[in-house]
């Protein structure tokens, strides 16, 4: 099977992939997510809904542009008691969804699409339950003192392979899903493939 094309600039899910001998070459899909989010918001869309039509918008631009490629587009989002909570632009903002999710039990759902030639092949989607620790606003500063900002903004407001895992007294769910990337499932389609 020939390289697929990782839709993403997300360099963790890149290493995923690579980490499960999955060849990949990256091609941002570079989609303005917020007015996408906000559209579908309106419509009254659940975050599931939301994460499996962005990952399907991102596969689908890029492979309308590259041929006979397996296009592979992903998207993580939290869902907290069905609020959609989204990457945070600023370090206030960061604060502001630690300070939402301290000591509350929620669901990281990343979705994952295989499109070609600008339509959908393949789609997944999994999900992790998360539950926070109950913390003062003092440690969440303190936790965001250790996180650089390439790592605060490209990961919602943790990573759960470094200091993120502090964070959480139970987690649920499938690693690579919480990194952004349901690796299993697509091995499974991509061996079918075969």
């Amino acid at each position: 099977m020939s390289n697929i094309i990782l839709a993403s600039k997300s360099k963790v899910r890149k290493e995923i992939l690579e980490k499960h001998n999955i060849n990949c070459l990256v091609e941002p899909s570079n989609i303005d997510e917020d007015p996408v989010k906000n559209s579908l918001l309106n419509e009254g869309a659940t975050p599931e809904i939301i994460s499996k039509n962005l990952a399907e918008l991102k596969a689908n631009k890029v492979s309308q542009k590259k041929n006979e490629n397996i296009v592979l587009g992903a998207d993580s989002v939290i869902d907290l008691e069905g609020e959609l909570i989204s990457k945070p632009e600023s370090r206030e903002e960061a604060m502001k969804i630690l300070q939402k999710l301290n000591g509350k039990k929620h669901y990281l759902i990343s979705s994952v699409c295989f499109s070609k030639n600008g339509s959908m092949i393949w789609n997944h989607t999994d999900k992790a339950a998360l539950t926070m620790k109950k913390m003062s606003d003092e440690e969440l500063k303190e936790y965001l003192r250790k996180i650089n900002d390439e790592t605060l903004f490209a990961y919602n407001v943790y990573q759960i392979e470094g200091e993120g895992r502090n964070l959480f007294s139970n987690i649920e769910g499938d690693e690579d899903t919480i990194m952004g990337l349901p690796v299993k499932k697509i091995k499974e389609y991509l061996n079918l493939q075969k």
